[in-house]
């Protein structure tokens, strides 16, 4: 809670040394998952693609931290200071916090999927044409450049501390790291409780597909935690024919900066080619009019 004499938007705990509890959660399910696989199915646990991982996701984090300790915070805590401060600190206010900000995680990460200027962040995640646990360490460093920071500022403006907004994008994000995987796909055994629990809450089953690049899964399922977002809007798949991960067109690399860095240059590369700056904010498929290619279906490669 925050202290009567604190500063505005200050909090007498910090969310990143909370959030770092689950590190070693983390690593020890990815240990396990692979220990599981190791025998049953080595091809869901690459070296190379692993390592990647993992290289992104260093890479990531120290951007992170950057742009928090550089400018998301202090935005943040000027919102907050200027804002309705109408949410009093009590755990009824913070669970409302965490549905308010799974809701809007839901348009950040719908965005990210039809504005190219932040799928050539988003890319970076679904490049990988495998699903395991170290799939959701495989993040973009450039994140705060196309403004996933920006979905968040209205919790400030309403009333919740910064460290309660940080917090609670970091507990949706945790929460993500255990629907990346392929244990119990398709298992007929079980098949029917991931039905129904993936009505309400995201699960292996429901991220599965979003992963996948079979057409009929292509942009469907956002959801962070609760999917009645996506059946709200229409744009939930279930699980049904088995999912084909990774993108369209298919970066075959396994090199964090090529992996962070390849859509920023592709879509830059269009912008200037085409003098069309509307590739910025169009949906990655689209093609200028200008252009000689059309903005057909890429084939799945």
């Amino acid at each position: 809670m925050t202290p009567a004499n604190a500063a505005p938007g200050a909090s007498s705990f910090d969310p990143g040394l909370i959030l770092l509890a689950f590190a070693p959660v983390f690593l020890l399910t990815i240990g396990a998952e692979a220990w599981y696989w190791r025998k049953r199915d080595p091809s869901v646990y690459s070296f190379k693609d692993t390592v990647s991982n993992a290289c992104l996701a260093l890479m990531h984090q120290a951007s992170d931290a950057f742009f928090l300790w550089l400018m998301i915070k202090t935005v943040y805590a000027w919102t907050y200071s200027h804002g309705l401060r109408a949410v009093p600190e009590t755990w009824w206010s913070f669970v409302l916090l965490l549905l308010l900000q799974d809701f809007l995680y839901y348009f950040f990460h719908r965005a990210s999927h039809r504005v190219r200027w932040m799928w050539a962040s988003h890319v970076t995640h679904h490049s990988s044409e495998g699903m395991n646990f170290s799939t959701a360490f495989r993040q973009s460093l450039t994140y705060p450049i196309s403004g996933m920071w920006l979905f968040w500022i209205p919790l400030a403006w309403i009333g919740f501390t910064p460290d309660w907004v940080i917090l609670a994008v970091g507990l949706n994000l945790a929460f993500q790291f255990f629907v990346h995987t392929r244990l119990g796909a398709l298992d007929s055994r079980y098949a029917g409780f991931w039905r129904w629990l993936g009505q309400y809450v995201n699960t292996p089953s429901v991220h599965r597909v979003h992963h996948a690049k079979n057409p009929q899964y292509i942009d469907r399922n956002y959801a962070g935690v609760l999917t009645i977002w996506d059946r709200m809007f229409g744009s939930f798949v279930p699980e049904e024919d088995a999912p084909v991960f990774g993108i369209t067109r298919q970066v075959h690399t396994h090199n964090p900066i090529t992996l962070t860095f390849h859509e920023w240059r592709d879509m830059w590369t269009d912008v200037f080619r085409d003098r069309d700056i509307r590739y910025l904010w169009k949906p990655p498929e689209w093609r200028s009019p200008r252009a000689a290619v059309t903005a057909e279906a890429m084939p799945l490669t």
